[in-house]
């Protein structure tokens, strides 16, 4: 089952039970699935593949406003954003450990036989590629950095 057929099943759910939460989580989805359909050069289904980056990128969105607020001591703002994120990750794909992470950061250097952090740009893509939706971008940077110097 496609993840827009799993929103919109989510969506019904969320509106039967009258979760407000859940609701505008899911609806901000699916406005992003609509968007990403519409965009010139799209052909008309996304892929699983964007259909997860788009997911990630709403769930860092909130994460980024979460922290912004609890920075801010704005918890009452914060709370939503937190609640939102969890509903947006049961979309996701199970995220990979740092020790998993990290071991495919090293045996992509090994392969590609990078050395120094000119190759960064070249890892970062092959290791981002392969593991698109089980690991955030940030994560992987600071590894691919640590095992890189």
């Amino acid at each position: 089952m496609s993840l827009q057929k799993q929103v919109m099943d989510k969506m019904k759910e969320a509106m039967k039970a009258k979760d407000t939460i859940a609701l505008q989580a899911l609806r901000a989805v699916k406005s992003a699935f609509l968007l990403a359909k519409t965009e010139t050069g799209v052909q008309a289904e996304l892929t699983d593949e964007q259909e997860i980056r788009i997911i990630q990128k709403q769930v860092k969105q909130r994460k980024d406003s979460a922290a912004i607020f609890i920075k801010q001591n704005r918890q009452d703002l914060a709370d939503p954003e937190l609640a939102e994120l969890a509903i947006l990750e049961e979309f996701l794909p199970e995220a990979l450990s740092e020790e998993a992470i990290e071991k495919v950061v090293l045996e992509t250097i090994t392969s590609m036989g990078a050395a120094g952090m000119k190759d960064m740009g070249k890892v970062m893509g092959m290791v981002s590629k392969q593991l698109a939706g089980q690991a955030d971008g940030k994560t992987i940077s600071a590894l691919v950095k640590k095992n890189l110097i």
